[in-house]
């Protein structure tokens, strides 16, 4: 886990995401149809080429090297492990950096996710959520059941926060052999009074844990999201998710001491979203004491997804990687070009994104990018200051622009007028989980050199 290889993640032959077919369908692409990804990089294109159109999401190439790096290198150096969540992507190319640079395996949401995951090969995957349609798990008992046939090293985990979800692992998996039932891990979710899922106390947790290992289940450990802990960063807010993180080690060495778990293998403690990740990073790893008072090890895998991209709003103010003594800044990888449809008035350009386009769950986007036209084609982008987006349509954008800005289009408007109809606004995002939703490509850059395809399965 020191790094990535530029090579590891170019869409050679052998890159299954290079037979990806993309075409007249595919928003910010301008193909035929059967043209795959394979076809579009051969002739070395560039965003401004014909094969592509606005709005257009971009990912610089750098940008995600040194976030996956960087994440690789500091998990390493903390003897964590890394199952980067996928949900924020959905990219079977993103995750392939990630693996490269040696993920252990893959973080999903959902039981559809759990399916394209497993349908891109990867072999170990934890779901973070509880399963509960009987269809599901019978899916996965029989996916685990063809891994064993196969004979490799895949297995699933996933979570538990009720008894009816054991009992209904346990009859999804009471007929399956041995070897298939070893292949699914269940750990105990810990929540928090007023959050999301997970038990809402040490007791109720401890008994999840005797059930699950009375059904005959697999019990690794405990895991939760210390997301629903805190919403900032402030002195208390961090306290209070290392009082979580605490209490998650004290729930898993609870396990240790009744032997639920941390007998044959190690404890297993999984936490870590993208903004606190160095509190747990700080508070999860060490062994635990057991009964006998031996040490018992514990294996953290941590799940930081956010961070491939990290963005210019949301995650750029959680930053945990400012608080880590020596670790260097995340770098926001993803843009957002829309063309300027109008500048209808003074001090407003009205460009062709919106919510079809972009996040706004947390934060509007920002403007960062201006890229003009010319008689000979595209200028190099430069930067655009003074704006704010004030507005979101389904379509359409509002740029508010300062007097160096505004006016572009209007008869006596200001020299100094630098936004025209025709230019494309590189906008910043906030949350990239919600702005990937609404994409089925991006194209990973170099400049304006298009170097790969990352196809999103959604």
């Amino acid at each position: 886990m020191t790094g990535t290889t530029h090579d590891a993640a170019r869409p050679a032959p052998d890159r299954p995401w290079a037979r990806d077919v993309v075409g007249p369908r595919t928003k910010g692409l301008r193909l035929p149809a059967g043209t795959t990804v394979a076809d579009v990089l051969a002739g070395s294109p560039r965003v401004t080429d014909a094969a592509f159109s606005w709005p257009l999401l971009t990912l610089d190439d750098a940008a995600l090297d040194h976030n996956v790096g960087t994440v690789a290198r500091v998990c390493a150096e903390r003897g964590v492990e890394h199952a980067p969540h996928v949900k924020t992507t959905m990219s079977r190319a993103l995750y392939a950096r990630q693996a490269a640079a040696g993920a252990w395996g893959a973080t999903v949401a959902t039981p559809s996710q759990l399916r394209t995951v497993r349908d891109w090969g990867v072999p170990r995957v934890l779901l973070a959520n509880e399963l509960l349609d009987p269809r599901e798990i019978a899916w996965l008992r029989d996916d685990l059941a063809r891994a064993e046939a196969a004979g490799g090293d895949d297995e699933v985990w996933l979570c538990v926060d009720s008894p009816h979800g054991v009992d209904l692992l346990a009859r999804g998996f009471a007929d399956a052999p041995a070897g298939v039932r070893a292949r699914l891990g269940v750990l105990v979710e810990l929540g928090v009074p007023g959050g999301r899922t997970g038990v809402r106390s040490t007791a109720a947790a401890l008994d999840l844990a005797r059930a699950v290992r009375a059904s005959g289940l697999r019990l690794l450990g405990a895991t939760g999201y210390e997301g629903s802990v805190a919403g900032g960063t402030t002195d208390d807010e961090l306290a209070a998710v290392g009082a979580w993180c605490d209490g998650l080690r004290a729930l898993g060495a609870a396990f240790v001491r009744e032997g639920l778990a941390g007998v044959a293998e190690p404890l297993v403690l999984s936490a870590g979203g993208s903004s606190f990740l160095d509190v747990v990073l700080a508070g999860l790893p060490g062994p635990v004491p057991g009964a006998d008072g031996r040490e018992v090890e514990v294996r953290v895998v941590v799940r930081s997804g956010a961070y491939v991209t990290h963005d210019h709003g949301f995650y750029s103010r959680t930053d945990p990687w400012s608080r880590i003594p020596g670790a260097e800044p995340l770098r926001a990888a993803a843009t957002v070009w829309g063309q300027v449809l109008s500048v209808p008035e003074p001090g407003l350009a009205v460009c062709g994104i919106g919510r079809r386009d972009v996040s706004f769950d947390i934060d509007l986007p920002v403007a960062l990018w201006l890229r003009s036209q010319s008689e000979d084609g595209w200028l190099a982008p430069r930067e655009l200051a003074g704006t704010r987006v004030t507005a979101l349509n389904d379509q359409h954008l509002y740029l508010a622009l300062d007097a160096d800005e505004a006016g572009a289009g209007q008869v006596g408007g200001p020299a100094t007028a630098q936004v025209r109809p025709g230019d494309v606004v590189g906008f910043g995002i906030s949350h990239p989980c919600t702005t990937f939703d609404r994409w089925r490509v991006a194209a990973v850059v170099r400049g304006d050199e298009v170097v790969d395809l990352a196809t999103i399965d959604l």
